[in-house]
């Protein structure tokens, strides 16, 4: 029988599942149900000693000998501290050790209670890596705890060996043995820097080779890198569906996502899929692909545990160029329904993204500018602004588009381009942006050497028309003011103070002469397009686009 404490029963699985066949435990109370699980379990040897000092070093040797990960499990308090000086000389002679240390709960750390120091960081620069478990309630919490654990075992071994720390607070059951079997846990692979030639037998080939509903997510990527994949990716779309925003390079068989996605078809669900690159804008298809039961690769160079999908299977320690170069080599067999429905769907997508009939909106807007620039043909770059403007981007654009997603914040995004701008030596740089986040920063307007190239499309709707669409805010009396930021103001008198060239439109029929001038107007000086919209029709156009 196993513990009935779920943070030490997923440690244990995962302990299992990495490898860890030995472990050094020491006394007390607040750890016995670790010593007891690790005991229970059968597959690791379990080495007493009383001495955490000593425990420390016995663990070193071990794991020196055997030339694998050791574990020491303490109790709470300072017999963590006393493990201090054996971490150390594994961190400097580079020897794998998982310390697993018992805590007492969160709220009575420094209220005079037994055993009780803060205990998460108490190793401090010794480890390679330190995790404090959470106690899961839910299946967020639960994902959360394995993803931690799978995180701290990788760190053993890569990028170098060295010693890790998992402590794991336990506030109830230390001595209630109730479960059976412990839980199957998910294991994260790591390619652990190991070339990733299909003759080397990595997993990713086999996954991807067995897989007939592949799924290739491609998140933010540098510029550069987008295009460097791009005859890769038209291979790889003859057995795989391939997906990416406007920021993750030029346009596949471009379409809005979110409309594909947003009838639950069951017929559109991967077996496997393959995530490159950073962040994604969009929020339902994130939550889309979470809620698949696919095995999830992701390729990340850093080899770095970033489990956006919630799926994750394995991190290929590699560059997204090598790793699509060696797969679109490959000829596997696949589901041509499954390829057939999402081209269809993408298409249907797209037609109706150009299509549809829409109110005054800045989604006509945006539709109408993206159209204008890509006839001009001539070459430039856009920006996009964080919040509403990227997604709009991600209904219409075709072409690779730069914005912040980093940290998605709505600061900065007008000084980035114009710092593009400033270093540009050809074409123009375009930059769409939403009220809020341009009279957050128009100090940038203020940035000598500023020339004509520097185009900038303001969306005011008023406020922060992204909040609209929030049901749970209706009711709030702070929704107005506080939370949307309401207001009343133009850019046209700050584009005054800087000599910036203005134009203002407020209906369909001043826009084709707004895009002429913003795209064609002469000028020594930025230009500047405002459009104003209002925030129902702005929410209507959505609701328009994001259902075929």
């Amino acid at each position: 029988m196993y513990s009935c404490i779920t943070n030490v029963n997923i440690l244990t699985s995962l302990l299992i599942s990495h490898g860890i066949k030995d472990a050094v435990v020491c006394p007390g109370a607040h750890n016995a149900a670790l010593a007891h699980n690790l005991n229970e379990c059968g597959s690791i040897r379990c080495q007493a000693v009383t001495d955490e000092r000593s425990a420390g070093f016995v663990a070193l040797g071990m794991a020196i000998q055997l030339r694998r990960p050791v574990a020491v499990c303490v109790t709470s308090g300072s017999a963590l501290l006393n493990l201090l000086p054996a971490v150390a000389e594994a961190f400097y002679q580079q020897v794998p050790l998982v310390i697993i240390s018992a805590d007492r709960p969160q709220a009575w750390i420094d209220q005079l209670d037994g055993q009780t120091l803060p205990q998460p960081d108490a190793l401090g620069r010794f480890v390679r890596y330190a995790a404090n478990l959470p106690e899961p309630t839910d299946d967020t919490q639960h994902w959360y705890c394995n993803r931690l654990v799978n995180e701290a075992l990788l760190a053993t071994t890569h990028p170098t060996a060295g010693p890790v720390h998992i402590n794991v607070p336990i506030s109830r059951d230390l001595h209630n043995f109730c479960k059976n079997e412990l839980p199957r846990e998910r294991k994260i692979f790591s390619s652990g820097g190991k070339k990733i030639l299909p003759d080397t037998g990595h997993p990713l080939y086999a996954a991807f080779s067995k897989a007939r509903r592949r799924l290739i997510v491609i998140g933010q990527l540098a510029q550069s890198t987008a295009q460097s994949l791009t005859s890769h990716l038209k291979t790889l779309a003859k057995n795989c569906v391939v997906l990416h925003e406007c920021l993750g390079g030029e346009a596949y068989l471009p379409c809005p996502i979110d409309a594909v996605i947003s009838n639950e078809d069951e017929s559109l669900q991967p077996d496997f899929i393959l995530y490159l690159g950073r962040t994604l804008v969009s929020k339902p298809f994130k939550l889309w692909i979470r809620r698949q039961k696919a095995e999830c690769w992701m390729v990340n160079a850093t080899g770095k545990v970033e489990d956006v999908t919630g799926l994750l299977t394995g991190i290929v320690e590699a560059g997204e160029e090598e790793v699509l170069r060696h797969l679109s080599a490959l000829n596997p067999d696949y589901d041509t329904d499954y390829l057939a429905k999402w081209k269809n769907g993408m298409t249907k997508s797209r037609a109706h993204a150009l299509n549809a009939e829409l109110p005054w909106s800045q989604a006509c807007i945006v539709r109408a500018f993206e159209q204008r620039i890509d006839k001009e043909g001539t070459e430039r770059t856009v920006c996009y602004a964080n919040s509403s403007a990227v997604r709009l981007a991600n209904l219409f654009s075709t072409h690779y588009c730069q914005c912040n997603r980093g940290v998605n914040g709505i600061e900065g995004s007008l000084s980035t381009a114009a710092g593009i701008s400033l270093v540009s030596k050809d074409g123009k740089t375009y930059c769409v942006i939403g009220d809020l986040s341009f009279f957050y920063d128009q100090n940038a307007l203020w940035i000598q050497g500023l020339g004509s190239n520097l185009r900038i499309l303001l969306l005011n709707n008023g406020g922060g028309g992204i909040f609209t669409r929030f049901d749970g805010l209706r009711n709030s009396q702070a929704k107005e003011s506080l939370i949307m930021a309401r207001h009343c103001t133009s850019a046209q008198g700050i584009c005054q103070s800087y000599g910036i060239g203005y134009k203002k439109v407020s209906e369909a029929g001043q826009l084709a002469d707004g895009l002429d001038f913003l795209c064609n107007a002469e000028s020594e000086r930025p230009l500047l397009l405002e459009v104003f919209t209002d925030m129902e029709n702005d929410q209507k156009a959505l609701d328009i686009l994001n259902k075929i």
